[in-house]
């Protein structure tokens, strides 16, 4: 190593931690911006949405479209917006991001032998789903529980469902309430019904695997599991005062 790229590596490594904090800031600055400005402008994309995208094109995939229509809160069937808090969330218009107890329900199981569960709160599915990518690593999971307290902070837990509902996957290249009730049942996302509702619902967890055209005996049972779900937490009402 020559004299003049000591001088630089030294150099370097002098401004290395101003570098790192210049560019925590910016990181910190930008995410911010963009939580605040989601508040008022809705997504015309999602960074899932994208990496889909990016991977059919890849794969030489037949279906390259996405499939997204953004519908406002009031434009979506309430029974829908139940389903979902019912079936992935129902502490949602209470807790701050994060429900502790079933978080720990997931290790108490876990603990005894079973498969670990997700314990996601709708809010840090839109937290992954808006900014971040797939998987379970440690640094997405500290990205997510960061953007999942900005959210809290920022947005109303009415807007935090309106994005959940319009960005979550529902079939193979299809996002969104809007777009998934005219594919599959005809009709504008307000005239779904109850068991509509709770049929898309019961795919959520793997929307590529699950159909809701074809639905199987596990995905039946899921949905009257939800049906009696959104009946014990008293109907529609449950929403009223997000």
């Amino acid at each position: 190593m020559t004299r003049r790229m000591k001088f630089i590596l030294s150099k370097f490594i002098k401004h290395l931690p101003k570098i790192i904090l210049k560019v925590l800031l910016t990181f910190i600055f930008l995410s911010i911006f963009s939580v605040v400005l989601l508040k008022w402008i809705n997504p015309f994309t999602s960074s899932v949405m994208i990496q889909k995208k990016m991977e059919a094109i890849v794969t030489l995939k037949k279906r390259q479209m996405i499939a997204y229509e953004w519908f406002s809160y009031n434009h979506i069937s309430k029974q829908m917006a139940l389903a979902v808090v019912a079936a992935e969330d129902q502490n949602f218009p209470n807790h701050f991001g994060f429900d502790f107890e079933q978080i720990n329900k997931a290790l108490e199981q876990h603990e005894r032998g079973r498969r670990l569960r997700g314990a996601s709160t709708i809010t840090q599915q839109v937290a992954k789903n808006l900014f971040l990518w797939e998987g379970r690593t440690f640094i997405r999971k500290g990205l997510e529980a960061y953007f999942t307290v900005l959210i809290e902070l920022i947005w109303s837990k009415e807007r935090i469902l309106e994005v959940y509902l319009n960005i979550v996957e529902l079939g193979d290249m299809i996002f969104g309430v809007g777009a998934a009730s005219q594919i599959y049942f005809k009709k504008l996302p307000d005239k779904i019904t109850r068991t509509q509702a709770a049929l898309l619902t019961a795919t959520i967890p793997n929307p590529k695997r699950y159909s809701v055209r074809r639905p199987s005996g596990y995905i039946l049972r899921r949905q009257g599991w939800i049906l009696g779900q959104m009946s014990l937490l008293g109907g529609t009402s449950y929403l009223k005062n997000l």
